[in-house]
């Protein structure tokens, strides 16, 4: 139809004398609301949105608030989860074991510090001057003059330096008395300390199959059977973590733990989010992040009183199986229910929402249908890097997700290894972490996206660069800027997630979220490598490490679009042109203000 003949169609303020409109040589026949209410040629159906009932339902009543708090405490022993290592994996000072000073140490009464004194010969490391920890003296300390009244005998330690060493047959004495950790229990030092590393490594292997598969459970069996048999499963493989006979088997159970808890916290994301109306969506998500870092906050208090890894892990799963009774609580999500053209189960769970809410549904919700065209069903993953637009939204978004997981995960495990008390070095950089939310919330709406995005990025790299140059006698300072680089890097990372979901039009969202963000588990896989293998060498080469990669993400940030204000895209080709978009707007809003208002604010289809 060419516009002449669609002017045809369309005529504004025409007088009508009994049902038609009196003809007029220069006007149309009919006027826009014939066109639309003909009851001889054509029906008239209102299509009613999820959305629509939403708006009379309460988009954040009472019945939303109740289930996004009770939500919200996934995030807490999700924490533990993610950061755990950090006391689980605790490696405290050691040195070799020898039977002879053993037995000297009981029969003399010596402390383990005094025996180490006596008997450990001293060696350069990349952190100084210290006690060597895998090596001991090859001698017999029955022929020497050691004696219990003088265990810093002046001989024997002149000839420590002189006499022969030789490896840790024998196993170790650890500096951690009345604790245990799973570094202590099956002595993984010296040449077994990577295996450390694999604790945290099989975990991130875990959440990257596990986000994907439950994911993809939760889109065709829905939020809470997904949720529940997540837990059940986390229950279950968090139990045999804890009763893991030999390292090999906890490695195993560690990775299926792993693949329950973090598509559950997804799973639980989704489904808050789902519930609410759209503006309150980012609200409610930056506040489900927000109890991540409160269980942070637990965390070091929890490992202080419960000095066991195995009961520490016992305490991990406990919350996941009280979960379970979630089955009472939280109804099914109302859009996934429609999605599956569950209607009469739908519209259940809508009139529940807003019987809480103190609310009345109108008749609309007769005709609710779903407004999500399942239009990622179609969506390919090279269509991620289909425009030159798309590949570098793609690149730069991935390489984001992966800096935020490596410098996130690398800075708290770095507590574990600077030798201070790390119950309370963890809970000062846990601490710094809650103004993150905080600083999002009051400054993506004034601000903007964009630049606080990078900012953070920037700042967090500034911090870990400077932190590796202070001199450990300035040991506040070094503490302060690192905690800096800490909420710097926090913020990054929980701005990536809506920052991704803004720049990638519906019909790969879904699509680019996801695949986006296996950058993250890929991050977490290399992160314990890359810290603890790095401080072998020198200690602050991660920091450097980090810096840089933070750095270089701020720089790419600034090379993305501003966001705010800016309608989601709908196809790639808004992406290409949004200005076309924001044109076909604005043309749409014109035609809003032309026609009748009861057209416009009833959302009428006409089906011939």
């Amino acid at each position: 139809m060419n516009i002449s003949n669609f002017n045809l169609l369309w005529t504004f303020g025409q007088p009508a004398v009994g049902k038609y409109p009196v003809p007029h040589p220069s006007r149309p026949l009919f006027t826009a609301a014939d066109a639309f209410r003909s009851s001889t040629t054509r029906r008239t159906v209102t299509m009613t949105t999820f959305e629509d009932i939403l708006e009379e339902a309460g988009k954040f009543g009472r019945s939303q608030m109740r289930i996004v708090s009770i939500f919200c405490l996934v995030s807490v022993p999700f924490s533990f989860i993610y950061v755990g290592i950090v006391f689980q994996g605790f490696t405290p000072e050691h040195w070799c074991r020898d039977p002879a000073v053993t037995e000297i140490r009981e029969t003399c009464g010596w402390s383990l510090q005094d025996a180490r004194r006596a008997t450990v010969p001293l060696m350069n490391s990349s952190t100084g001057v210290m006690y060597s920890q895998c090596q001991r003296l090859d001698v017999d300390w029955n022929a020497t003059g050691l004696t219990c009244d003088n265990p810093e005998n002046e001989l024997i330690q002149a000839q420590l330096s002189t006499l022969p060493m030789t490896g840790c047959t024998e196993g170790w004495e650890y500096d951690y008395e009345g604790r245990q950790s799973f570094v202590t229990e099956f002595d993984l030092v010296c040449t077994d300390a990577w295996y450390v590393d694999m604790f945290q490594a099989t975990l991130s292997v875990g959440f990257l199959v596990g986000s994907i598969a439950i994911g993809y459970f939760a889109d065709k069996y829905g939020r809470m059977k997904s949720f529940l048999m997540t837990n059940f499963f986390i229950g279950v493989t968090g139990i045999l973590v804890a009763t893991s006979p030999n390292y090999i088997a906890l490695l195993v159970f560690r990775a299926l733990f792993g693949f329950g808890t973090k598509g559950g916290w997804m799973v639980g994301y989704v489904l808050i989010t789902e519930l609410v109306g759209v503006e309150y969506r980012r609200m409610v998500g930056v506040t489900y992040q927000m109890f991540f870092s409160l269980g942070i906050l637990i965390l070091p208090l929890l490992a202080y009183f419960i000095p066991n890894w195995r009961w520490l892990q016992v305490v991990f799963t406990i919350p996941y199986i009280c979960f379970l009774t979630y089955y009472w609580f939280i109804p099914e999500s109302p859009r996934w229910l429609l999605s599956q053209n569950k209607r009469k189960e739908a519209l259940e769970v809508t009139k529940a929402i807003a019987k809480e809410n103190g609310k009345t549904l109108s008749k609309k919700i007769e005709t609710l249908t779903d407004d999500n065209t399942d239009s990622a069903s179609t969506a390919s993953f090279m269509d991620l890097f289909k425009t030159s637009k798309l590949r570098k939204f793609t690149f730069i978004l991935s390489f984001n997700w992966f800096t935020s997981a490596v410098v996130y995960q690398g800075l708290i495990m770095r507590l574990g290894i600077l030798g201070g008390n790390v119950y309370v070095d963890f809970l000062i950089s846990g601490i710094v972490e809650l103004p993150a939310a905080f600083l999002i919330l009051l400054t993506i709406e004034r601000i903007g996206r964009r630049l606080p995005f990078a900012t953070a990025n920037i700042v967090a790299g500034a911090a870990c660069l400077i932190t590796a140059f202070i001199p450990d006698s300035m040991f506040w300072l070094k503490s302060a800027v690192a905690c800096v680089g800490r909420l710097g890097i926090t913020v990054a990372f929980e701005m990536v997630v809506f920052v991704n979901a803004e720049l990638y039009p519906t019909v790969i969202r879904n699509l680019g979220v996801s695949a986006c963000s296996t950058l993250c588990d890929i991050g977490g896989i290399i992160a314990p490598f890359l810290l603890y293998r790095l401080a072998v060498i020198w200690l602050e080469l991660p920091l450097i490490i980090f810096g840089a990669l933070a750095f270089v993400a701020g720089g790419l940030v600034l090379l993305l679009p501003e966001t705010k204000g800016m309608p989601l895209p709908e196809t790639i080709d808004d992406i290409e042109c949004p200005n076309r978009n924001k044109e076909n707007q604005l043309k749409s809003q014109q035609l809003e203000n032309l026609l009748p208002s009861d057209v416009t604010t009833n959302k009428e289809v006409t089906a011939v």
